[in-house]
Formats: structure tokens, sequence, C-alpha cells
């Protein structure tokens, strides 16, 4: 337990502090934000504080710092530590940073900043990523969140089949159409409070049912820095792309650059970006904390599926009732990020395309398309085995790498207005090694041995620290 509370505390007044410097480098002005100055009353609209910051938190934390810590945590105590290290030094900092350059770039969203820092050679090789993130996202923030509901909530099997899968998942296809169409403040701005208070309660009253039930939680002098997994997996770089979500995220830049459109004032930005990301790694925190102790109780072992761990978690820490309330809260999450995800796919293709987005019509033929896109892939998933497996694989990797393009984009834009851009190229060079290493070694890439992945990663992340600084360089020049 002693461990757990050192990693709260890291994240509390790690974050506190470190959110202060961020800011202070930055340096947000009273100048007029794209919001006000560009309120078009769809996608640039100004929304107050409380209500931005709330849509950021509810559109990063998908069921990543749930099902990522989950998994997590079977290495050990090691995850209360660098949850909140990694979230405080990178994974806040990433979010902040991208959201405020897209304030002072007319709300520009990650593409295009890409192509402005990074050059037209990169920008077209991010797109392909960066658009092939959101269709997962989309595409799997309707297979958990559904299944969650079948299974948890119904009591049922998620079979193929059963019907009342296909129903379930068209039922939260309708509203992603219906977010993704209409105005923000007119959808997304009307639900997100209801949908806040639901992760609120659910988040509350986990963390106080660990205490309240004396989970017992393991220290990290007890079972070593990095404790043995149990199917023998690296914790470097498996933890890191498992643990996304309250760590470091790629897909948070493209929903921070989306809320940079509707913020009314640049001084509000460390309390939407910062902070909400400070809030998703206490999120991922305790969940990591209530699948330990429910594994030392026995009520779970490695071997339980994630989504019966969360069921076993709820209910045993809130009851029946109180548990069914945990979970609605877990499911609202991936849904209300999905919904933002595909609307941020909307925008970024037709940025790309220049394809004016104040007409209705435009809008729809865009969606239409990202949308059939979405349902084959779902498909596929839902009726291949071990095909939402392969998913999930790729979603992780592919986030990971679209936080690499992003520390990359941060570094020249700190380089060429002569900040301390070692803040961003560190954590930078540090995902660098994660995501080539990982895709080295793993059956879904190119299957190397761990000797080989990890040279092979130390030289493409020592190119990859070369290129952006010559980059930053010619930039400030």
């Amino acid at each position: 337990m002693i461990t757990f509370l050192i990693g709260l505390a890291i994240l509390f007044v790690g974050g506190a502090l470190y959110g202060k410097v961020c800011e202070k480098i930055f340096g947000p002005d009273d100048r007029q934000t794209p919001a006000v100055r560009m309120n078009d009353g769809m996608d640039f609209v100004p929304m107050k504080k409380w209500k931005n910051s709330l849509i950021q938190l509810l559109n990063i934390a998908g069921t990543g710092p749930i099902f990522g810590p989950i998994q997590g945590i079977l290495f050990g105590p090691v995850a209360f530590l660098t949850i909140p290290i990694g979230c405080v030094l990178a994974g806040a900092f990433h979010d902040y940073m991208c959201g405020m350059i897209s304030v002072r770039s007319d709300g520009a969203q990650m593409p295009v900043l890409i192509r402005k820092y990074l050059g037209n050679r990169t920008y077209p090789v991010y797109n392909v990523f960066v658009c092939l993130l959101m269709l997962l996202v989309g595409t799997v923030f309707i297979y958990t969140p559904g299944d969650l509901f079948i299974t948890q909530i119904l009591g049922m099997d998620s079979g193929i089949a059963n019907s009342v899968v296909w129903l379930v998942y068209g039922a939260i296809f309708v509203y992603y159409v219906i977010a993704t169409l209409f105005p923000i403040d007119k959808i997304i701005g009307k639900v997100y409070p209801v949908f806040g208070l639901l992760l609120i309660l659910s988040a509350i009253g986990v963390f106080v049912g660990i205490f309240a039930k004396g989970y017992s939680l393991d220290n990290i002098w007890t079972t070593g820095v990095v404790g043995v997994h149990p199917q023998g997996l690296h914790f470097i770089p498996v933890f890191f792309v498992t643990v996304a979500c309250g760590i470091v995220s790629g897909f948070h830049s493209t929903q921070a650059t989306l809320i940079s459109r509707t913020m009314g004032h640049e001084k509000e930005g460390r309390m939407t970006f910062y902070n909400m990301m400070i809030a998703e790694g206490l999120i991922a925190m305790i969940w990591a904390a209530a699948t330990m102790g429910v594994m030392k109780l026995g009520l779970a072992t490695a071997e339980t599926s994630t989504t019966n761990v969360v069921g076993i978690i709820a209910r045993n820490l809130l009851g029946s009732v109180g548990g069914v309330i945990a979970i609605i809260g877990i499911i609202v999450l991936p849904i209300t990020s999905g919904d933002t995800a595909l609307r941020s796919l909307r925008l970024i293709v037709s940025d790309a395309l220049k394809i004016d987005q104040s007409k209705k019509r435009n809008r729809l033929g865009v969606s239409l398309v990202i949308f059939a896109i979405v349902a084959a892939v779902l498909v596929f998933a839902k009726m291949n085995a071990g095909g939402f497996n392969v998913l999930w694989r790729y979603f992780a990797w592919a986030n990971q790498t679209i936080a690499v393009f992003a520390f990359a984009m941060i570094t020249v834009y700190m380089m060429g207005n002569r900040q301390p851009f070692g803040m961003a190229l560190v954590p930078g060079m540090f995902y660098m090694f994660i995501i080539s290493s990982f895709i080295l070694n793993a059956s879904i890439g190119f299957r190397l041995s761990w000797p080989v992945s990890y040279a092979v990663a130390g030289i493409l992340t020592a190119v990859y620290a070369a290129a952006v600084v010559r980059r930053g360089r010619k930039s400030g020049s």
C-alpha cells in the first residue's frame, strides 16, 4: 500500500509543480483564441472552462486507463510509480503542449501542425498513421463498451450469434453518427455533463472501496523493481505499450487540438489539458490498485478476462447496485472517446482534402465514408477468431507511434521559440525506443529476437533524435 500512496503523492504534487513549469514556459496570454476569433457555430464554438475540461477528460479516458492498468499491474507494483512519473513528465506535458500549440495556430489539427513543424515529407506519413488510429479507436470503442454492456449489465454472452450484440453495437454507432455530424455544443456539450457524473461516481467509488475493503497491495521492495510477468513478457517495451492511457497516449493530441477550437481563453489550458491528463493518471492508478487487490484475494487471476475483472472489482467494492453504476461509468468512457475520435477524423480528412465543413452536405459525405469503413472493420473483428486481439495490438502500437510524432513536433516548436526542448525530446526518444523494439519483436511485426530488437531500436532512436534536432535547428534559423 505504501508504494501506491507514494505514487499518488508523485501524481498530485508532481503534477501541480510541473504543470506550473509547463505553463510558465509556454506563456499563455490574453490574445483572442480561435474559438472567439473564428466562431462558426459548428467546430469553433467558445464553451465554458469546466465544460471544456470535462469534455477533454471524457475524450481521452476511453477503456485505456482501465483495461491497460488491469493488464499492466501483472508486472507488479512498479506500475504504481511508472504511471504517475510518466503522466507528470510526459503524458500531461504532451497533452498541454499539443493543445496550446494548436490554440496558437488557429485551432489547427495535428496533421497541419506536423506539416508546419516537421515538413511536407513527414506530413503524409503521419496522416496515414493518425487516420488509421482514429479508425481503430472508433472501432475498438464500439466493440469494448458494447461487450461490457452485454456481459456485465445484461448478463448475456457477447458471441456473434447473439442478435442483441449487433443491436447494442448499432445503438452506439447511431450515437457516433449524430455526435460526429452536429455542432459540438449541441450534442457533446449537452450529454457530457451526465456522462462526466457517472465517470466521477465510478472512480470515487472504486477509490474509496480500496481502502474501505482493506485491499492488500504489494510494495516494490518486497516484489522487486519489476515483477515476473505470468506470461514472461518484457517490461520494456510491453508495459509502456499496454499502459498507454494514464502515462502517454498519442490519441490525446488529436483530442486536445479538437478542444483548442472551443477554448475561450489561453489561460484555461493548464486545467483543460494538463490537469485532465493528471485526472486520467489517477483513474489508471485506481484500477491498477483495485486489480491487484482482487487478485490477492483470489477473486481474479492473470487468466481472467479484462472485461470480467472490471465486473469483479465493481461488484466486490460497491455491491450490486453501486457496481452497476460503476460499470455504466466505465462503459461511458470509451463511447465518449469514440465519438470525438471520429469527429477528429472527419476534420483531419476534410482539412487534408480541403472540404468545407460549414456545409451539412460535405459533413455528411465525409462521415458516411468514415462510418462505412468503421463498420467493415468492426464486422471483421467480431466474425474472425482472434480478430479483436489483432485489432487491439495494432491500436496500442499505433497510439504510441502517434505520440512519437507529437513529441517531435513539440521539440521543434520549443527549439524555434528558444524553450528547453529536452522536455519533449527525451520522452520522444524513450517512446521511439518503445515502439521500435515492440514492433520488431512482436508477432504482429517482424518477430526478431529481443537482443536484435533492442539493438536496432537503439539505432533508430539515435536517428530519430538527430533528425528532430536537425529539423529544430533549421526551423529556428
